[in-house]
């Protein structure tokens, strides 16, 4: 097998360099991380300029808006932005990542002509209105509910770490469109709704996290309505459209922080030869481990990537082996950065210090890992499921 790049992906990388040496220069200052419409102001002027520049969803079908780049390009891509120090998708993480995927591949041709190329041109934002305070990690015990009433859904209820909230212009919302019924599983009877964020009845109320930031909010709806037109599939098959989302935010939505982390886990190494903490044995030990973790990791993620690609573009169960040992290692990561860092690990002036805090909620965020290893028990393993 062949692993080398080829003539015309170097020739790629060489143009993105290019492209990304002009480009970057020309942002402004990074914003206040507390300031959110500063920030997404920031992250959509960046998207704008990939769009202009042909490098907005590069990896998105054709069909999308995409470009249809290759995996090796995707990755390229990754590799290029996240070394040259280029912002990440910051509050287009959702549109990006999840919904613009799932209308992809699941939305009919005027829900894509509608929501897919405003998303990449960075003129609107997605949050997430899955999880609900008492249906976690149980997400198919949720109970916001959606009654039909003529053309429209009548939702009610409420939802709680909704991703972006306060900026976004559209939520991915899950509602339950038919009653839980003992005698039938309870996954059955939810739908997918594109939900406009500026309709009556919604309340927003942002959440602080332990970093101090705000990237989550409780989201309260009051007989909202929205157009039957914004359903994503069939009425009461949102649980299968939902699986498509969650092998998105599993499978793919990861793979520039495991770029980032490896350079992360370079800067460490060199702080910890300059401070002396490279003496420590057990030290240089964790940090040659996550060496081998994180390109291990990256391997994993071109597989994934590819085997997505091979699939029609949804990534299947084995994003679920990723999430698992991803969100695990970069805990680890920065646990061992406190451990190089010492006292100026508890300096909340460091990114490394506010990372380290963010890490803590990856074994949570995205599917606990607990559900992780259900997947992976059942679809992978075979094993049964639990009773």
């Amino acid at each position: 097998m062949d692993l080398t790049y080829t003539e015309e992906e170097e020739a790629f990388r060489s143009r993105l360099r290019d492209w990304l040496a002009k480009a970057l220069p020309r942002l402004p200052p990074r914003p206040d991380p507390s300031d959110w419409p500063a920030r997404r102001a920031y992250d959509t002027g960046w998207q704008r300029m990939l769009y202009d520049a042909g490098y907005a969803g590069l990896h998105w079908p054709v069909a999308a808006g995409g470009r249809g780049a290759t995996p090796t390009q995707h990755l390229i891509y990754l590799e290029e932005t996240e070394r040259a120090g280029a912002p990440y998708v910051g509050a287009n993480f959702v549109g990006l990542l999840h919904a613009g995927p799932t209308i992809a591949a699941e939305g009919t041709p005027e829900q894509r002509a509608r929501w897919l190329p405003p998303v990449l041109r960075g003129d609107e934002i997605w949050c997430q209105g899955f999880s609900e305070p008492d249906a976690g990690s149980d997400l198919a015990a949720l109970r916001t509910r959606a009654v039909r009433d003529g053309d429209d859904y009548v939702v009610t209820g409420s939802k709680i770490w909704t991703s972006h909230a306060e900026v976004a212009d559209w939520c991915e919302l899950l509602v339950r469109t038919a009653p839980i019924d003992a005698s039938v599983p309870k996954h059955r009877g939810i739908t997918w709704l594109a939900l406009p964020m500026d309709a009556p009845g919604i309340t927003v109320r942002p959440l602080r996290t332990l970093a101090g930031s705000a990237e989550f909010a409780e989201v309260f709806l009051d007989e909202v309505r929205v157009p039957v037109a914004h359903r994503v599939g069939a009425e009461n098959d949102g649980w299968r459209v939902t699986m498509v989302t969650l092998a998105f935010e599993r499978g793919t939505a990861f793979v520039g922080e495991v770029v980032a982390c490896r350079r992360t886990l370079t800067e460490l190494a060199a702080t910890a030869k300059r401070n002396g903490a490279w003496d420590d044995d057990e030290t240089r030990r964790q940090l040659g481990a996550l060496h081998a973790e994180f390109t291990a990791l990256w391997r994993l993620t071109q597989w994934n990537v590819s085997a997505s690609t091979r699939a029609g573009g949804a990534p299947g169960v084995g994003g679920s082996v990723f999430k698992l040992r991803y969100s695990h290692a970069r805990q680890e990561l920065y646990e061992t950065a406190a451990r190089v860092l010492g006292p100026d690990a508890l300096d909340l002036g460091r990114a490394l210090t506010l990372d380290r805090l963010s890490s803590l909620s990856y074994t949570i965020a995205a599917g606990t890992s607990q559900i992780q290893r259900n997947i992976v028990a059942e679809r992978i393993l075979g094993l049964p499921k639990g009773r």
